[in-house]
Order: structure tokens, then C-alpha cells, then sequence
């Protein structure tokens, strides 16, 4: 039967999926990193109090790509190059989602706008990366190879989360709440999309480095086609809502150290 539990146990078990798996997270988390950094060092003189949060969210993504190459290294792999297909953080940007990566290269203050987009960006892309990571933990957070290092990527996925919803939501009571709403709903739209064309192909991937016979992988990509139509339908509602966290000031304390196996 298949599960999610099921395929990650296989992507886990073989060393080639694992390593492709890793390297695929690794190197999303890394651009997550420099992305954050860029725009903490060009926040606008109003919103300077946000500095330190966005920096503390780019650490906090560095330090998720140094976990898994970690894992990589635990098991003496080294990662491997991500195929342009799999690539989630370069897909977004050609979809437009985010503030674009020639903009942070300028050494141009951003506008109280791009933050906006930039906290839509991290509200719509959190949502996905907690709720995966919440699935990975409850099915292998116990796991003695890779539980301890899902556990703290899973809790600063919600802190980064929490940190998206409170600040959009003091910006729409600065008067930004229509620009907030429709950048929300686009976004979520283009994410989902984003999201369906990247599991497709890697599973497309895993399939052929696990050998996964024709059946399973068009049973696979079905499901995948049938959460997309749901999301569309449904799910995109839930990703563009914006909700007080019961976390609040999630940032605003001091990071999570990366786990010493890790």
C-alpha cells in the first residue's frame, strides 16, 4: 500500500534517493538563506525594527542547509547537483512570486511594498514547509538518523510561520490589507502550481533511481494531479488566510541551535 510513511522510508533506506533528496533540500534552504540576508540588509528606514527578524529567518534557513548536507555527510555522501525541475526557490522566482533576485543585488533600499511581497512570499512558502515537516515528524521524528534534525527544522518552519502571519496582519492594519490580500491569493494560486510541477518530476526522479515499476509511478502522479485539483479547489483558501499566531514575537528570541549529530 502506498503512504507517504512508505515512500520516504524508501527514499531514506537507498543512499541515492536519500542523496538527491537531501541535496534538493539543502540547496533550498540555502537560497532561502541568502535571500533573507539580502533583505535584511535593504529593509526600508520604516520598517528597520524587521531587520533582525529577517536576518534571524535567513540564519535559521542556513543553518537547515547545513543540516541536511550534514546528514549527507553522516552517511559519506556527498550532495549532488539539483535538477533544474526539482529547483522549488528558482521555480518561484520565474512564476514572480517573491521579490526577484537581480532586485536584491542592488544595493537599493526595498519599499514597505516589497516588504509586503516579501512577507506573502514567506506566509504562502512556510505554510508548505510546515506542513510537510509536520508529516515527516510524525512518522519519523523518533527516527535515530534524521528525527532530532526534523524536529528542530519543524519547529523553526512554525516560528517562521507564525512570524509571516503577525507581521502581514500588523501591515494590514497599517492600511495595506488590499494589497496584502490580493498578493496572498495570487501567490497561493502560482505556489500551488509550482508545487505540483516539482513533485512530478521528483518522483519522476526517485521512481527511476528506486526502480519503481510503471503502475506505482502513474498511481503516484495521480494522487499528486488529484492534491493539486484539491488545493486549487480548497486549499488555496487556507494558504492565503491570515490568522493571529498563538506564537507571537517568534523571532524576536534567540535561534534554535542545529542539532549536534547534524
Amino acid at each position: 500500500m502506498l503512504s507517504a510513511r512508505s515512500l520516504f522510508q524508501e527514499i531514506l533506506d537507498h543512499d541515492e534517493s536519500f542523496r538527491l533528496f537531501c541535496s534538493i533540500a539543502a540547496g533550498g534552504e540555502s537560497q532561502g538563506g541568502w535571500e533573507n540576508g539580502r533583505i535584511a540588509a535593504l529593509v526600508p528606514d520604516g520598517e528597520r525594527a524587521l531587520a533582525p527578524k529577517i536576518a534571524r529567518h535567513g540564519a535559521d534557513e542556513d543553518k537547515h542547509g547545513r543540516i541536511f548536507l550534514a546528514l549527507l555527510r553522516k552517511r559519506g555522501l556527498a550532495p549532488v547537483p539539483v535538477p533544474p525541475e526539482t529547483d522549488y526557490t528558482m521555480l518561484l522566482e520565474r512564476r514572480g512570486i517573491g521579490l526577484a533576485h537581480d532586485r536584491l543585488r542592488r544595493d537599493e533600499p526595498l519599499t514597505v511594498r516589497d516588504i509586503v511581497v516579501y512577507l506573502a512570499h514567506s506566509r504562502v512558502t512556510e505554510q508548505r514547509a510546515a506542513d510537510q515537516m509536520a508529516l515527516l515528524g510524525r512518522y519519523f521524528g523518533g527516527h535515530p538518523e534524521i528525527g532530532k534534525a526534523l524536529r528542530v527544522i519543524a519547529g523553526d518552519e512554525d516560528n517562521h510561520l507564525a512570524y509571516a502571519h503577525e507581521e502581514l496582519l500588523r501591515l494590514a492594519a497599517a492600511g495595506h490589507g488590499r494589497l496584502i490580500l490580493r498578493t496572498l491569493r495570487a501567490y497561493a494560486l502560482a505556489e500551488i502550481r509550482v508545487h505540483r510541477d516539482v513533485s512530478l518530476a521528483v518522483m519522476a526522479h526517485m521512481g527511476r533511481i528506486l526502480g519503481w515499476p510503471r503502475p506505482k509511478r502513474a498511481l503516484l502522479a495521480a494522487g499528486i494531479h488529484a492534491t493539486y485539483a484539491w488545493e486549487r479547489l480548497v486549499g488555496r483558501h487556507r494558504m492565503a488566510a491570515l490568522r493571529m499566531p498563538e506564537r507571537r514575537d517568534a523571532l524576536g528570541s534567540a535561534p534554535a541551535p542545529a542539532p549536534e549529530a547534524a
